[in-house]
């Protein structure tokens, strides 16, 4: 698998973005009756902004991430590729370098998911389970990883 790479977002990534939110999410708002007009779009792309890190690969802007860790946890505030490079196993791979992290932190991994997206079933195979729901929102919690490499007694 090619290498990804991970950069900040800044606001010349805004056309990326929204192009991306729509091509990503319309079909799940759509589902469950939340709001996808252009505005409802924006906010959410301009949400937690900070932590907004743009995913590359060879070159191309292929997805966004924002995942940060908090007192407790980390959080995955919002994961998307590009839906040409899904089914390629890079959303497992974004995953897993935040869950290897939040690992090597001891803490769990937080994201929420919306009823009947597919990719609940990639969160379930990494370990996430649901905790909790909130209208629409499923909220899923994967525990931290064992160390691969424990340090001999």
């Amino acid at each position: 698998m090619p290498a990804l790479e991970f950069r900040n977002a800044t606001e010349a990534d805004m056309p990326f973005l929204i192009a991306l939110r729509n091509a990503t999410m319309s079909e799940h708002l759509a589902r469950v009756n939340a709001a996808r007009d252009d505005a409802a779009q924006l906010a959410r792309v301009q949400a937690l902004f900070e932590h907004a890190r743009i995913v590359s690969m060879n070159g191309q802007d292929i997805g966004l991430l924002k995942a940060y860790k908090e007192a407790t946890r980390w959080y995955i505030a919002q994961i998307q590729i590009a839906p040409e490079f899904q089914r390629r196993g890079l959303g497992r791979a974004i995953i897993e370098n935040v869950l290897n992290q939040a690992s090597r932190d001891q803490l769990p991994t937080a994201l929420k998911v919306l009823t009947g997206n597919p990719a609940r079933r990639l969160y379930e195979a990494l370990g996430f389970r649901e905790v909790s729901r909130e209208g629409v929102d499923h909220l899923m919690v994967c525990p931290p990883r064992p160390d691969p490499f424990p340090a001999s007694a």
